[in-house]
């Protein structure tokens, strides 16, 4: 009975993605007036490619930005696992895409991810025949990984991550969710939390490995050029909103506007570059003085909010800034990354919500990397008095290197465990 529900569950899903594919189509159109590159290639989308089919590909799925700049160390890492491995990688956004053009080597080839339709993702695997798939940390789709197994494609869900929020809405949905996590051949966790909740989805086989995002080395470029722009600044110290989402900024200008002279500059990098302009808008509308990184860089000395409308950038914007705010935390959003702002020597004040990176977000507060407040009324003010203390400040940045240098490691035992898993297939004369 149970598999007549899991069946009738993943037809009715499939059946409402078929609906909503035009509409989805429509949405990444609208999308390419801003962002270009989600107009292209729109086919692949569908599962249909112009080359002839090929095989014997190790696949990994990073679907946006996050996600491919942790799975960099990782495909290194496999790299040395598994000489001449051919590469296949897949997105879901035009910033993971665009990120994934620095992981590439000829002979690789890189495409959007398919529509979780059946058919989509029946050609998918047809046109590529991949020897090995690895997901990263939440990517769990159903007819994704039910056709995998027909296929008779091992599926990986690397650095692999589960909130409580995230288990109980999969609980609810279990006769469709249950058997995609099932058929996921090995799960390797980032944390016992994470295993412990990913095995009560439904994971037969996980292992901890640890946080890949530990084994990120922010380019050295990147920290020069914000160091230059730190330098060219002066006396005056830098706040840097990282990462902010929606719902954040209005409070955090709201909270900036009550600080007395002398005001430090704020630098505010939003999380999606689609809401560059609208963030724009709000800080003039607020009354300050706007400068932005595409049109100035540094920014001038009256500038009150210089908005970092770039991409790829967030390792200059730490090494430029005194202390960060961890965007995404002030709201119910599970907070971004702050190993990157502690690898790049970066004090943090975070929210109370960091569900996405719970344990990275404990551990970093034991090693005195970051502070944790309620909201942004008292992060403004914490953040601006940490900048006005440079010995606890410059206390906290060598804490914070050291807290992300002590984790290192997860990308080589997450390459080895896939190289066990994945060679034997390589060498077989059908995955030549």
């Amino acid at each position: 009975m149970s598999a007549v529900r899991h069946g009738v569950a993943r037809h009715a899903y499939s059946l409402l993605l078929s609906l909503l594919t035009p509409a989805y189509l429509l949405k990444l159109w609208w999308r390419g007036r801003e962002e270009p590159p989600y107009r292209h290639a729109i086919a692949e989308r569908l599962g249909r490619y112009p080359q002839p089919p090929s095989q014997g590909w190790v696949w990994v799925h990073g679907v946006s930005l996050g996600e491919t700049r942790a799975a960099a160390s990782l495909v290194a890492a496999l790299r040395e696992q598994l000489p001449g491995m051919r590469l296949l990688l897949t997105h879901g956004t035009a910033t993971g895409r665009e990120a994934g053009q620095a992981l590439l080597q000829p002979g690789d080839v890189q495409t959007w991810l398919p529509y979780d339709t059946p058919a989509a993702v029946r050609r998918f695997f047809a046109q590529f025949r991949p020897a090995v798939g690895v997901l990263m940390e939440t990517e769990v789709w159903p007819n994704l990984l039910h056709a995998a197994r027909a296929a008779g494609v091992p599926m990986v869900l690397a650095n692999a991550r589960l909130s409580e929020k995230s288990l109980r809405r999969g609980q609810r949905l279990a006769a469709l969710m249950r058997p995609a996590v099932e058929a996921i051949d090995l799960v390797l966790a980032q944390t016992p939390g994470d295993a412990a909740r990913l095995r009560a989805a439904g994971a037969a086989q996980v292992e901890v490995c640890g946080n890949l995002k530990f084994d990120m080395s922010p380019a050295p470029e990147l920290l020069e050029r914000g160091r230059r722009w730190r330098a060219a600044l002066g006396e005056r110290a830098v706040v840097l909103a990282a990462s902010t989402r929606e719902g954040e900024e209005a409070p955090l200008l709201a909270a900036w506007q009550v600080r007395s002279a002398p005001q430090p500059l704020l630098l505010l990098v939003p999380r999606h570059p689609q809401r560059f302009d609208e963030v724009a808008q709000q800080v003039r509308a607020a009354g300050l003085r706007l400068a932005r990184r595409s049109e100035t860089a540094p920014p001038p000395a009256d500038a009150d909010v210089w908005l970092g409308d770039s991409i790829g950038e967030m390792p200059a914007y730490y090494a430029a800034a005194d202390v960060a705010l961890l965007g995404g935390s002030f709201a119910p959003l599970g907070g971004q990354n702050l190993i990157e702002a502690a690898a790049c020597g970066c004090p943090v004040v975070m929210g109370p919500h960091t569900f996405n990176f719970a344990e990275a977000a404990e551990l970093s507060l034991e090693a005195g990397a970051a502070r944790r407040v309620a909201d942004l009324e008292q992060a403004v003010p914490l953040a601006c008095a940490l900048v006005a203390a440079p010995a606890e400040r410059e206390a906290m940045s060598r804490q914070a290197v050291a807290f992300a240098t002590a984790h290192r490691g997860a990308a080589r035992t997450m390459a080895q465990r896939i190289a066990a898993l994945v060679a034997p297939r390589l060498r077989a004369p059908a995955a030549r």
